[in-house]
C-alpha cells in the first residue's frame, strides 16, 4: 500500500507561528507588571465592490493594559503588498505621543485589491519607548487569518431576492395580510345586506 504524504500549507504554518509568537511576545518578561503592556487588535473588513474590485478596511486597536504610559508609539502594518493592494484610504502607518495607562488608540485606513489570491497578513508592530529602558520595546497585533480576496461567488437564483425580503419582511406581510381579510369580510355583509335593502324599496 502506497502512502501519499501530504504537503502542508506554508501559509496556514506561517499564520500558526506567528499567533504562537504574539502569545510568546504577550508574556514575555519585558511587559513587565511595572511597565506598559501593550495589547493590539487587527480587524479587517472585505466589501466586494460593483465595479469588480474588492475593499478592505483595516482598523486596529492598540491597548495599554499595563500601569504605566507608553512614549513615542508607532504603529507600523507595512505587510499589504503592493502587487495586489492600493491604499485608498488612511495611512498603514500612524505615531502617538504617548499612550497612558488602561487608555487605547484607534487607527484604520482602507485598501483595494484588483487581484485574486489568497493573501497571508503578518501582524502589525508597535514600538513604544519606556522611561527606565534605553531601548525602543515592540509589540505585536493579533494576527489576521488568510483573506480569500475576490473569491468566486456562487451566482444569485432568479427568486432570491423575492426570499430575501420575504425573510425580512414576512411577518409584517402577514399581520397586513390579515388585517387587510379581516375588514374585507366585515365589510362585504355590510355590503350586501344594503343592497338587499334597496331592492325591497324599491
Amino acid at each position: 500500500m502506497v502512502m501519499q504524504r501530504r504537503m502542508a500549507n506554508p501559509g496556514l504554518i506561517w499564520w500558526h507561528l506567528a499567533a504562537f509568537f504574539v502569545f510568546l511576545v504577550s508574556v514575555s518578561p519585558a511587559n513587565g507588571d511595572d511597565g506598559p503592556f501593550i495589547l493590539a487588535h487587527k480587524k479587517p473588513t472585505l466589501t466586494r465592490l460593483k465595479s469588480g474590485a474588492e475593499r478592505i478596511s483595516v482598523s486596529i486597536d492598540v491597548y495599554n493594559q499595563g500601569s504605566a504610559t507608553a512614549y513615542d508609539v508607532t504603529l507600523n502594518d507595512d505587510s499589504w503588498s503592493r502587487d495586489v493592494f492600493d491604499i485608498v484610504g488612511g495611512n498603514t502607518s500612524m505615531s502617538w505621543e504617548r499612550l497612558d495607562a488602561g487608555a487605547f488608540l484607534a487607527h484604520s485606513f482602507e485598501l483595494e485589491a484588483k487581484v485574486k489570491t489568497l493573501f497571508y497578513g503578518a501582524p502589525a508592530v508597535i514600538t513604544f519607548r519606556v522611561p527606565t529602558k534605553a531601548a525602543l520595546q515592540e509589540a505585536y497585533s493579533t494576527p489576521i487569518l488568510p483573506l480569500d480576496i475576490l473569491a468566486d461567488r456562487p451566482p444569485e437564483k432568479k427568486f432570491d431576492w423575492v426570499s430575501r425580503l420575504l425573510a425580512k419582511y414576512g411577518s409584517l406581510i402577514s399581520v397586513v395580510s390579515i388585517v387587510t381579510l379581516f375588514i374585507y369580510l366585515v365589510a362585504t355583509p355590510s355590503k350586501s345586506g344594503a343592497a338587499k335593502t334597496s331592492k325591497k324599496k324599491r
